[in-house]
């Protein structure tokens, strides 16, 4: 019994020795990784392209600027134009994975080993407009220590920690077999059903409490598994239903482009038929990549990391205002202007662009002939609402979700796919505002973002 206490005590204690310390080294290698990331976005942000020329000179100027940091200028295919290391002569750096990403979304990062096993290279890498308005891209790399490298410097602590377990689970299997091992027993016997455990050896009591918040913790782990377990069947609901959306949505362009196709291969038609078969399957192409095109900016609003700066909110409604008024006239409703004028709130200009479209744009289609929509903004909110069709109590909450339109006659009939609302959700999500709506079903409605200004 002895022998066996100690060995399981002893691999049990080693192993959690041994794995936390390779959990924090790695974690502290990830942390060491964000610190370096965040110093050489700092460093790439300092680059002048009046002060530094694109050269070689330039870079080494540059290097020694950011003290030693290596520095790679290039232009915009990734041709290298400066190189701080004169080591390297690879002229081509547009397959690297940093150069990459820079080249599709402004900025990208890599770590990468060095010919050292002990040591790694973080690379950043950023675009950068020149006065003449020529796009170049400026790569900032500084050594890294490699996580081997880290858990390798804690080994002579491990061995000692080790060593330490070593006597300690000696000491302990002394005890545990003469004092302590039998009414232990006697507690996890009576934790195991899962009742209140209790003891009379008052040594044991705090024993006896952990066991019993063991067992209370478990019990939450429990419902919050179940919940956990609910929330991935509701994933995986809300995923499918995105997926049959997609398909019902893509299923009526492509049975109509596939049936005048047929049509057209088969021949026999007249010139006027042709001539509509040709423009029906160029308007559901155009339908069908409209929607391509709306799921792909509904997604990369999730993907996007750029900071919010401030917006002249109120330029920008009027300015939406003037774009959807020959769509408003034709549809003879009325534009009411209530916008204050200054209103500058933290976002971006395309998100507040896409947030004014999809509303003021939605109040206009959903309207009834000789309907009004007014729109008024101040430092506090937004709110734009309509005389138009309305929403039927049961779907209020649905109004937001993918692929749901009030009236489903419109989906068709406007191009629209149900997603412009959704994306407004997400654009105030992200920029930690809060959208809400009111109507009533033949009246109108009327759609509030609150920008959480008191």
């Amino acid at each position: 019994m002895r022998k066996r206490i100690l060995i399981i005590s002893l691999l049990v204690t080693a192993a959690a020795i041994i794995i936390y310390s390779l959990v924090s080294t790695q974690l502290y290698y990830n942390l060491s990784i964000e610190d370096e990331l965040r110093s050489l976005e700092v460093y790439a942000g300092m680059y002048d392209p009046d002060t530094y020329s694109a050269d070689d000179a330039g870079a080494e100027a540059f290097s020694q600027k950011l003290g030693g940091a290596r520095v790679t200028i290039m232009d915009s295919s990734g041709r290298v134009t400066g190189e701080s290391d004169a080591d390297d002569i690879e002229t081509d750096h547009s397959g690297r994975e940093e150069v990459r990403e820079a080249m599709e979304s402004g900025s990208g990062y890599a770590v990468r080993s060095s010919d050292t096993l002990s040591r790694d290279m973080m690379y950043y890498c950023t675009a950068v407009e020149t006065d003449g308005g020529a796009r170049i891209y400026v790569r900032v790399a500084e050594e890294l220590q490699s996580s081997w490298s880290m858990y390798a410097s804690l080994l002579p602590s491990l061995a000692a920690y080790l060593l330490i377990d070593i006597l300690g689970c000696l000491v302990f299997t002394y005890i545990a077999t003469y004092f302590i091992l039998r009414p232990v027993e006697s507690l996890t016997r009576e934790a195991a059903g899962g009742g209140v455990v209790s003891t009379r050896y008052s040594e044991l009591s705090t024993l006896a409490d952990i066991l019993n918040e063991r067992n209370r913790n478990m019990e939450m782990q429990m419902r919050e598994l179940e919940e956990d377990k609910k929330l991935v069947e509701r994933a995986q609901d809300s995923k499918n239903q995105f997926i049959s959306n997609i398909t019902h949505e893509m299923n009526t362009p492509l049975t109509s482009i596939k049936g005048y196709a047929e049509l057209l291969a088969a021949g026999g038609m007249t010139e006027q038929q042709k001539q509509l078969a040709y423009k029906t399957i160029e308007k559901q192409s155009e339908r069908l990549t409209n929607l391509i095109a709306c799921i792909i900016n509904y997604n990369e609003i999730d993907d996007d990391t750029l900071p919010p700066y401030d917006v002249d909110m109120s330029k920008l409604a009027r300015e939406m205002l003037s774009v959807v008024g020959p769509e408003a006239e034709k549809r003879k409703v009325l534009l009411i202007d209530r916008i204050d004028d200054n209103v500058i709130v933290q976002t971006r200009h395309e998100l507040a662009t896409q947030l004014l479209g999809n509303l003021i744009r939605n109040a206009i289609r959903y309207n009834r002939e000789g309907g009004t929509v007014t729109v008024e903004l101040n430092y506090k909110r937004l709110v734009v609402s309509d005389t138009g069709v309305g929403i039927a109590p049961e779907n209020m909450d649905k109004v937001f979700s993918r692929f749901f339109t009030v009236d489903k006659s419109h989906s068709g009939k406007n191009g629209g796919f149900g997603l412009g609302l959704a994306v407004c959700r997400k654009i105030c999500r992200r920029s930690g505002w809060r959208i809400s709506v009111q109507s009533e079903l033949g009246k109108g409605s009327a759609f509030t973002v609150d920008f959480g200004l008191r």
